[in-house]
């Protein structure tokens, strides 16, 4: 059972030995026996059997020691940090990480003492010029939300084990589909498995995986933060991942093809995808993905960003990313707009940027969208 899409089928599914169904049963309970129980079962213990078969899964795809299922995204980035940064620690980040990740490290880390440095760019040159005596752990994003940037993960990797510190990579827009960051020498990924894991759009979650010993430390630090979820959406979780092989795959088809079809269009300005041979990152992505993603962003020459989403009728303006519908966002709106102006500007977002999260439906009725919003007089 070694090949991925095997493994996206069966890594971690529970033998219903009572009526041998072939799904994991669903264990609603929060409530279980203590009583000459080999294990004390309990849901904020990050260990009742839907939790465990997910988190088996999702480390098999990682190729991972071990892994955590968490209630967000942003539990699961929260409950890493916490867990291997105190007051007086140091850690380094790149340039263009997620808006929530950064408006948590603006908000939250000076009042624990935490210090931090967010790198002139995505280049580990750059992160290993801001290591302090105290640093302890270093964190990337890539590709990065919004812009697509590309960071070399076996570059990052090596420095974090040249200077003794933990990696972490946000692996959420590549998902394991495309990216094996483990394999390149990174310690921990972590997830929004709302997008692409879950893939549905009907579900919010996330998750770590990573080495054992770690995984272990941040397991200690799950149960007190408190960050988990119940059977019903750790069972959806687990139906997504049968299919994020043939999701992600198709959606990777997709995007390649309206990259290239939006660069090509006289009123687009730059396109951001990895896939894109102009891309600044695509030598990189090319070396460490084997599939370029589902997330691109650009700006519509002549018309502003807002006006053209609403001219759309088949993809639909909506925040998140990663589901079966292709949608679009502006991040200076949603995502990114805790930065504030000067913050987003200093990130490269512009207020005009469209963020295209592409999904699984006919390319050329996606095209015919796009073609019909982008037609204005001149």
């Amino acid at each position: 059972m070694d090949r991925f899409p095997t493994r996206c089928v069966h890594a971690g599914t529970l033998k219903d030995q009572l009526k041998k169904g072939i799904n994991s049963p669903i264990y609603t309970s929060t409530s279980f026996e203590f009583i000459d129980q080999e294990d004390t079962v309990y849901p904020r213990y990050l260990n009742t059997p839907n939790e465990k078969a997910v988190a088996e899964k999702i480390a098999s795809l990682e190729d991972a020691e071990s892994a955590l299922v968490f209630s967000s995204g942003m539990a699961a980035i929260t409950t890493v940090l916490f867990s291997f940064l105190s007051k007086g620690d140091h850690a380094v980040f790149q340039k263009g990480l997620y808006g929530g990740t950064s408006h948590f490290l603006e908000r939250e880390f000076e009042r624990f003492g935490i210090s931090c440095t967010v790198a002139a760019s995505q280049s580990a040159e750059d992160m290993e010029a801001c290591i302090r005596e105290n640093t302890r752990l270093l964190y990337v994003e890539t590709p990065s939300n919004p812009l697509l940037s590309i960071t070399d993960i076996q570059a990052v990797a090596a420095l974090a084990q040249r200077k003794k510190l933990i990696s972490v990579i946000d692996n959420t827009f590549a998902s394991p589909v495309n990216q094996q960051p483990a394999a390149l020498g990174i310690d921990l990924m972590v997830h929004s498995a709302t997008k692409y894991m879950g893939g549905h759009s009907d579900l919010l979650a996330g998750a770590v995986a990573g080495k054992k010993d770690l995984m272990e430390v941040i397991y200690q630090t799950g149960l007190n933060f408190g960050g988990s979820l119940n059977a019903l959406t750790l069972y959806l979780l687990e139906r997504s991942l049968k299919t994020i092989h043939v999701r992600v795959g198709r959606i990777n088809d997709n995007a390649m093809e309206l990259a290239h079809f939006l660069t090509s269009h006289p009123k687009v300005l730059q396109v951001n995808y990895p896939g894109l041979p102009a891309h600044s990152g695509h030598e990189i992505a090319a070396r460490q993905m084997s599939g370029f993603g589902g997330m691109l962003s650009f700006e519509v020459d002549g018309q502003s960003g807002i006006d053209f989403q609403k001219k759309l009728k088949l993809i639909k303006p909506s925040m998140s990313l990663g589901g079966l519908e292709t949608i679009c966002s502006s991040p200076a709106h949603t995502s990114h707009r805790h930065l504030g102006p000067q913050g987003r500007r200093a990130e490269g977002i512009s207020e005009e940027l469209i963020r295209l999260s592409v999904g699984i439906e006919d390319a050329e009725d996606l095209k015919e969208d796009l073609e019909q919003a982008l037609s204005f007089p001149e």
